[in-house]
């Protein structure tokens, strides 16, 4: 699925509505392409995501909330370089189980888990054994002891067939919509957030600021799994899905 793109197309759209003129330059490659190339102004506007691109310019950062990183972001992007409003959309890592199990045992948060009285067990690539927002991370940050299975790329697979009860999953997963799945909340941070952020030129931010924040307020977390479901499982294209979403949003 390509949310990148799809939130691009939207962006492209949206302005291309209010009248502005838009050239767009898609699947341009990872940060270390389309940096320079929003730093030379070769690209004026981009669709990130906010934890990972606090990380890219400040390594050091112990930003986790979602308000922390995006408070951080101003001084550490370069010069001539802002940030629109975020969206509350993200697609970063979550503890997710599946609906039948957090409605047996009233789950919304990570905190919640501990009060499950079956063994748990973690699913998930073999890194996250070692990985601070791993088993050790979820003991110490929320009190919830699990023992771990390392699932690789059958982690929603294993999930869904009850092989592993808690799974790490990204949040903008299209399965999470098709398999009926929950992505608990992390109120304590556990993982670093990265939602949805447009990253602009600062000469055109303000000219562009209000049709795209009206994007980033429509854009939660449940739109940007069911776009990516239609990416996927309905096998339309970026710009079909986008006019569609405008047009539902009321966004013209």
């Amino acid at each position: 699925y390509y949310s990148n793109e799809i939130i691009a197309e939207i962006y492209a759209q949206a302005l291309e509505n209010a009248g502005f003129e838009v050239e767009r330059q898609f699947q341009i490659g990872q940060r270390d392409a389309y940096i320079p190339a929003l730093e030379s102004g070769e690209v004026n506007l981009f669709p990130e995501y906010s934890g990972n691109l606090l990380q890219y310019f400040d390594e050091e950062t112990t930003a986790r909330t979602a308000e922390e990183v995006y408070a951080a972001l101003p001084d550490a992007l370069p010069e001539g370089l802002t940030v629109l409003d975020q969206s509350t959309a993200s697609d970063q890592d979550s503890y997710t189980v599946t609906a039948a199990f957090a409605d047996e045992y009233s789950l919304s948060s990570i905190a919640d888990l501990a009060n499950v009285d079956v063994p748990l067990t973690l699913g998930g690539p073999p890194e996250l054994a070692e990985r601070p927002y791993g088993p050790a991370g979820l003991a110490e940050t929320y009190g919830v002891d699990v023992s771990f299975s390392a699932t690789g790329d059958t982690t929603v697979e294993d999930l869904v067939a009850g092989t592993v009860n808690v799974a790490n999953v990204f949040t903008a997963d299209p399965r999470i919509q098709t398999e009926d799945l929950v992505v608990l909340d992390d109120p304590e941070g556990l993982f670093l957030a990265s939602n949805v952020v447009p990253v602009a030129s600062a000469d055109i931010a303000d000219e562009i600021a209000d049709v795209i924040n009206q994007v980033s307020a429509a854009l939660t977390p449940e739109a940007l799994v069911a776009l990516n479901v239609q990416s996927t499982a309905d096998q339309l294209s970026s710009d079909e899905i986008a006019t569609q979403w405008l047009e539902e949003n009321g966004i013209s």
